[in-house]
């Protein structure tokens, strides 16, 4: 798999997103359903924001390795929440996931009325091989 990495501006390097991700020579593509804080029992976590976004991200990497896929090749990942003024005070906790695991990705952050029973955030994701 090639990828390559394009980017007209550079002020999206310090949100830790790319403008667009193109991506030649693939031998499988991975689409994950929007992963949230729902436990191994599959009950809707009751905590906060910060809790949930990590529960998420945490559900999100289980998929892509029991996949075979790595999470550095993840080229699209989208953020469903409840409050976008919510998940940017906990936003650090995402940058900081993205930049351990040298995630360059387009991504899109949107705002909806409502998640499945108490959640706050939902993570949507694509992978290549």
């Amino acid at each position: 798999m090639e990828r390559r990495i394009i980017n007209p501006w550079q002020w999206q390097d310090a949100r830790n997103y790319v403008q667009a991700v193109e991506v030649t020579h693939a031998t499988g593509t991975l689409y994950v359903s929007g992963q949230t804080a729902i436990d191994d029992n599959g009950l809707s976590s009751q905590e906060g924001m910060r809790e949930q976004l990590q529960q998420s991200i945490a559900n999100l990497e289980n998929v892509i390795t029991q996949s075979g896929y790595q999470l550095s090749n993840i080229v699209r990942l989208n953020i469903y929440t409840v409050s976008a003024a919510e998940l940017f005070e906990n936003f650090d906790i995402f940058q900081q996931w993205i930049v351990n695991n040298d995630i360059k990705q387009a991504s899109t952050v949107l705002e909806v009325n409502h998640l499945f029973e108490t959640l706050k955030v939902e993570l949507e994701a694509t992978v290549v091989k």
